[in-house]
């Protein structure tokens, strides 16, 4: 008898897509050279996306969903990886055009793999998640670009969602004085409690701006694009550095290039999809030494696989704080 798996399948037909809780033959992997029993996954907004049919997210059906996993190798015909370690992937496509993480198993490609940090359960790595990992990639590249504590504010919009939480908290535990922004004034208390010195309203951002602004931060991380990040740009302290990460405020970028030329403020693009192997690792390295994993079951929810569709419109609707995760270990 063929072994099976639990696994949330996206499928589609004439009548739209459909989203279910199915048993699936371990048979109907995919290719890899890989397999791993996922211990755990996530909800992105990635994910979100591709659950309600939000967004041009899935390539192919039927599709896995999840853009993060954590989990325990348990076969591989490659030699970078044997039966019983544990490890992480985030990005690479998987979850849009291969299956990915929200199953009891996944079968990838052995360069997808990163090690799971010993300081870390892999609850906790997906408590941070491609979210995480990716906030970490936007305070290297601030630290990479000359931000030092000493130089003033730093700015992080969309803070209490999953980049902008980590991105508190790590930014704060290394000694910056950060500025949180959010649309939820009723997360203060929770944005506080991560090591946010101050609170600014989303709507201080949201309209159009000014080509060049009161010169306030030294540097920031921007999930949101759109007028936000503009505006962001045009209030940048003289050669500061404004990470880019996100555009849940859209993906235009109403803004001139008055910060750029006039004031020196360098935009860093931060892709975590398909960023080298290289900087994954140093970035899971950063995060298992600059992060205190106490901060992580504060801004955590654990849902079941039957709960993301749900969780997913919610998550859309901008009511969820922090990360999402979802614990798969099977029996």
């Amino acid at each position: 008898m063929t072994e099976s798996f639990r696994a949330l399948l996206i499928s589609e037909d004439e009548g739209g897509q459909r989203v279910e809780v199915a048993d699936v033959p371990a048979d109907r992997l995919p290719a890899g050279d890989v397999t791993v029993r996922v211990d755990c996954s996530t909800l992105n907004y990635k994910d979100a996306l591709a659950l309600t049919g939000s967004g041009k997210v899935v390539r192919s059906f039927p599709m896995v969903p999840g853009i993060d996993f954590a989990g325990t190798v348990t076969e591989s015909s490659s030699p970078d990886w044997a039966p019983g370690d544990q490890v992480v992937l985030n990005g690479w496509g998987v979850g849009e055009r291969h299956w990915g993480g929200l199953a009891g198993r996944a079968r990838v490609d052995a360069g997808w793999l990163v090690p799971l940090e010993s300081a870390f359960t892999p609850q906790q790595a997906m408590s941070i998640g491609t979210a995480g990992y990716t906030a970490m990639l936007c305070v290297m590249a601030l630290e990479r670009h000359g931000v030092t504590p000493e130089q003033g504010e730093v700015l992080v919009t969309g803070a209490s969602g999953g980049v902008g939480s980590i991105a508190v908290a790590v930014l704060s535990k290394l000694g910056y004085t950060v500025v949180a922004v959010t649309g939820r004034p009723e997360e203060e208390e929770y944005l506080i409690g991560l090591g946010a010195a101050r609170i600014l309203p989303r709507s201080d951002f949201e309209g159009p701006g000014r080509p060049l602004a009161k010169e306030q931060w030294a540097g920031a991380v921007d999930v949101a694009g759109g007028h936000v990040l503009a505006n962001v740009c045009a209030s940048t302290k003289y050669r500061g550095t404004v990470a880019a990460c996100g555009l849940a405020a859209g993906m235009d970028l109403p803004a001139t290039v008055a910060p750029f030329i006039l004031h020196g403020v360098t935009l860093a693009g931060i892709d975590s999809v398909m960023c080298p192997q290289e900087d994954r690792r140093e970035a899971w390295r950063r995060l298992a030494r600059d992060l205190d994993p106490a901060v992580l079951e504060p801004m955590t929810e654990a849902v079941s696989l039957e709960d993301c569709l749900p969780t997913a419109e919610r998550l859309l609707a901008g009511q969820v704080r922090g990360r999402v995760i979802v614990p798969l270990i099977e029996a």
